[in-house]
């Protein structure tokens, strides 16, 4: 039985992942019991060759890999790996960062004085040190049309500000996904990742469900990491339908049927303009006019190409 059993996705981006690894057994203390699980979501063959060079020259018992053969996404990724976990805690974490400071400890003993908090998260910064927004507010149809900042003008309590570098802990209503710490029950018992989301907005997916267990979203500053932002992930116009899927999803499951068809609509007229002055955008447009379906999303092209 491990303390922590940490959990990466791999995907063609195997030089971050062994960095990453490096860093959490670098910043990690010896007395925490950390199991570190590598889940290799469908890599191309020398990527995935490179990862276990990588992982044998790294040469700890506590590595455990895990192939894919289908590209089941972050959450299905996620999820294979917490298969094999056997920890206390889960902490899962982008392939594309490093860690600045012991930051699961720190995690660690945050939650065990805090029985409230369903998930944390340490501050992220830019590999220049540049602070990026870790705690965030709900994905919604307010948030699309209003705007981060008229939630945070509004109530500043209820949303505080995302750019701020806090000296504190702060609840949030989500920490960001490059780096969540649960405990292994709390995650269990609202069911993990929805498998249905392939990439993005499983954060509001998950912490709405901690939500219902009465359970909360910390930002916890004095752990920090750095995150080479969007390093595992080209922003193509395939990722950014997948966003709009992904969003619609998740507004219906939890907001109900109204706000995703006001959301889509205004989406549909939104991006119908765009396309006119911008056609590469013409593809998310054909897939909001069809309601952002599921079957559009990349879940679906990864697993009919098998």
């Amino acid at each position: 039985m491990f303390d922590v059993s940490a959990i990466l996705i791999n995907y063609n981006s195997s030089k971050y992942t062994i960095n990453c690894i490096k860093s959490i057994l670098e910043q990690t203390v010896s007395d925490i019991k950390l199991q570190i699980i590598i889940v290799d979501n469908a890599s191309e063959t020398e990527d995935l060759n490179a990862l276990k060079k990588g992982l044998q020259l790294i040469d700890n018992p506590n590595l455990e890999l895990v192939e894919s053969k289908v590209n089941t996404g972050f959450g299905g990724g996620n999820m294979l790996g917490v298969e094999s976990a056997k920890a206390d805690y889960l902490v899962f974490i982008n392939n594309d960062t490093l860690l600045i400071n012991d930051c699961i400890s720190i995690l660690k003993a945050f939650m065990e004085k805090a029985p409230n908090a369903g998930v944390c998260g340490p501050q992220a910064f830019t590999e220049n040190g540049v602070l990026l927004p870790t705690i965030d507010h709900f994905s919604s149809l307010a948030k699309t049309i209003l705007k981060r900042r008229a939630f945070e003008f509004i109530n500043p309590k209820k949303y505080p500000d995302r750019k701020k570098l806090y000296q504190t802990p702060i609840k949030g209503q989500f920490v960001a996904g490059s780096f969540m710490f649960f405990r292994s029950e709390d995650f269990n018992a609202i069911g993990g990742f929805d498998l249905n989301i392939f990439l993005y907005h499983e954060e509001t997916d998950l912490c709405k469900r901690l939500l219902t267990q009465g359970k909360y979203a910390y930002l916890v500053p004095n752990a920090k990491f750095t995150h080479f932002h969007g390093g595992s992930t080209e922003r193509s116009i395939a990722i950014k339908k997948e966003l709009k899927i992904s969003l619609l999803y998740v507004v219906r499951k939890h907001d109900g049927f109204l706000k995703y068809v006001v959301l889509l609509v205004y989406l549909q007229i939104t991006y119908f303009f765009k396309s006119i002055f911008k056609p590469t955008y013409w593809p998310i447009f054909n897939t909001l006019i069809k309601g952002a379906p599921l079957s559009d999303s990349l879940k679906q092209q990864q697993i009919s190409s098998n």
